[in-house]
């Protein structure tokens, strides 16, 4: 067990989540994690199956006295978004996170923590070794791929799957139980580019953006966070004329990015007007985004001039469309006050030197107006020739106030903390509603202990409330009926 964690209640969980923070998980390279979870279930003597997507599921008979309550599923996905900050060295397909305490709070250093989803699946693999726990029939779901496609939630066959409740564990509010969320759709853009010779006269530049916070684009998009490759861009439609040789910012689908960097090269007449442009949207964005982005900063060097540059009139058609497509809230819901209805994150930007691409992912709890913002943002493109797809659409989960489960939530939460629940609907998208399409007659709720951050290196988890989730999850267990 990492240091870190050393001592921390519940022991078992955290022992747990130090093991899964040692083992590689980004999406899409989960089998670590698959061969863990197997072990870990013919250890105990419990029942797993392995199905065709890559999912485990694990499942353990009621404890004496519960064999007449219904089955429940507890569910979480085995993945992370892997992020790293600059100058971190770490390679995230073989390094084991370092974990950090600092009060009640647990991180990891320079990356991003894992406690998206790994704190679901140590409290799952915490309660199926535990003899003393007290409940019905279970099944632990860890499905694959959830950050990037929810591929295993849409892998999940109904024959498989035994319970009609359940318990998606992959929330970041203790005391808000959801029982709604977004549907989901990107936006692919390709463009081709025109290259040729770039004048000996030129010069060339890097134009940096960073500092920004970033973070999880459905739980922190309406705290209006700097998009970096917006604020690079809009520098560069300062100027009347350029030729890109260099474009990316981003790294996944679902965080804001962070970073990004733009290479051009510009008459020597127009240095003069580059350096008051930086200038005057730094002070422009270090003004707007001083409450959510205090560290924002853009940042200009020459550097040697390029073998190719993308034609002129291409790279200015391209950062204007760019510098035009959508980024943010697009719409309020009107019937769940305070929640985010429909939003845009424009997350992608990269270029491999023929092709300038983009990647923007698109939510709503109205699949209508998600099409609809999608399309919006795809028009700039499309006016300057791009070739555009919509890939990886996946459903809402609309939400049902009757619910059975959620009452029971709500029961248990009161009789454990004496306060009254919260429930609600989530723009974050969750693997619930995909599993309550492959699943018919299931139930589902969806809660999780305090965290802040997700998908960014300031990842960071409450470890007080790690310990309320841990007795409140078996608290319920007991009482569902």
């Amino acid at each position: 067990m990492q240091d870190a964690v050393q001592g921390l209640e519940p022991q078992s969980l955290w022992k747990y989540f130090s093991d899964i923070s040692s083992i590689p998980r980004e999406s899409g390279n989960e089998g670590g994690m698959q061969a863990y979870l197997i072990a870990f279930a013919q250890e105990h003597g419990l029942t797993y199956i392995k199905d065709k997507t890559g999912n485990i599921i694990i499942r353990k008979g009621a404890t004496a006295g519960f064999e007449t309550k219904p089955s429940v599923a507890l569910q979480g996905h085995m993945d992370m978004v892997c992020v790293k900050d600059e100058g971190i060295v770490h390679d995230f397909a073989t390094d084991p996170l370092t974990l950090v305490r600092e009060g009640d709070i647990l991180k990891a250093k320079g990356t991003t923590l894992g406690a998206d989803n790994g704190i679901a699946v140590a409290l799952m693999l915490s309660i199926l070794s535990d003899s003393e726990a007290q409940h019905g029939p279970l099944e632990a779901i860890f499905t694959v791929e959830e950050e990037t496609g929810l591929t295993g939630a849409f892998g999940l066959e109904e024959e498989h799957i035994n319970s009609r409740l359940l318990l998606n564990l992959d929330s970041e509010d203790e005391g808000v139980f959801y029982i709604g969320c977004a549907g989901g759709i990107e936006t692919r853009v390709t463009k081709t580019v025109t290259q040729r010779v770039p004048s000996p006269q030129s010069k060339a530049f890097l134009l940096s953006s960073n500092g920004m916070q970033g973070g999880h684009s459905g739980a922190e998009i309406h705290t209006q966070r700097a998009n970096a490759i917006k604020a690079a861009a809009r520098v560069l439609t300062a100027l009347p004329s350029f030729a890109l040789f260099r474009a990316e910012g981003g790294t996944k689908r679902n965080v804001i990015p962070s970073t990004a960097t733009f290479g051009f090269v510009i008459d020597g007449s127009l240095e003069a007007l580059l350096t008051e442009a930086v200038q005057r949207v730094q002070a422009e964005l270090s003004d707007e985004y001083e409450i959510s982005d205090p560290q924002i900063m853009l940042t200009l060097t020459a550097t040697e001039l390029p073998g190719l540059v993308i034609d002129e009139g291409e790279s200015k058609a391209f950062i204007t469309a760019l510098y035009a497509a959508d980024h943010g809230v697009d719409a309020m819901s009107m019937s769940i006050p305070g929640i985010v209805e429909t939003s845009t994150n424009l997350a992608i930007l990269s270029f491999d030197g023929s092709l300038l691409k983009v990647i923007a992912s698109h939510r709503s709890s109205i699949l209508s107006a998600r099409d609809d913002v999608a399309r919006r943002f795809a028009a700039p493109f499309i006016l300057i020739g791009s070739d555009v797809s919509f890939e990886g659409g996946y459903p809402s989960w609309k939400p049902d106030p009757s619910s059975k489960l959620a009452g029971f939530c709500a029961k248990a939460y009161e009789q454990y903390t004496g306060k009254k629940a919260t429930i609600t609907a989530i723009h974050a998208g969750l693997e619930c509603g995909i599993i309550n399409s492959r699943v018919g007659g299931m139930d589902s709720v969806s809660f999780g202990p305090k965290m802040w951050d997700a998908h960014s290196t300031k990842e960071r988890v409450s470890i007080s409330s790690v310990a309320w989730l841990d007795g409140f999850t078996r608290h319920l267990l007991k009482i569902i009926e």
